[in-house]
């Protein structure tokens, strides 16, 4: 993978590496997936399940960051197939959490993004062997 710069205020600065990338990533699924905790429970949630509750707006919103994640894995080098799988993930998120009460709970259950970066580890990992 050829190296790119990016020109910033103070001359030119390296572009985040994969591993960079992939931290700032699983910053951004835990936020959206666990960041919270129901106490006495093993339950996590994050922004998905509260922003999810504003009906239409919500889940599209999320979704559109959970694309992100998406993008950045394609621009990681993440293979075609990863990335089909990463979007199932997203599409299931956004479709069954825009059902009213069920896709709240839903939302508790299925964590997408963490999903994705699970793959997105295990995609680059393989590349690594290889």
């Amino acid at each position: 993978m050829t190296e790119r710069y990016d020109s910033g205020a103070d001359g030119f600065r390296r572009a985040p590496t994969r591993l960079e990338r992939l931290a700032r990533l699983r910053r951004i699924a835990g936020l959206l997936d666990a960041r919270f905790g129901i106490p006495g429970t093993p339950l996590r949630f994050g922004l998905d399940s509260l922003v999810g509750l504003i009906p239409g707006v919500g889940d599209v919103s999320t979704g559109l960051v959970s694309a992100y994640i998406v993008l950045e894995a394609y621009r990681m080098g993440v293979s075609r197939r990863t990335l089909v799988r990463m979007a199932r993930n997203v599409a299931i998120d956004v479709t069954v959490g825009a059902v009213p009460a069920l896709g709240d709970a839903f939302d508790l259950f299925w964590k997408a993004n963490l999903k994705n970066i699970d793959l997105i580890e295990r995609d680059l990992a393989r590349q690594m062997r290889n």
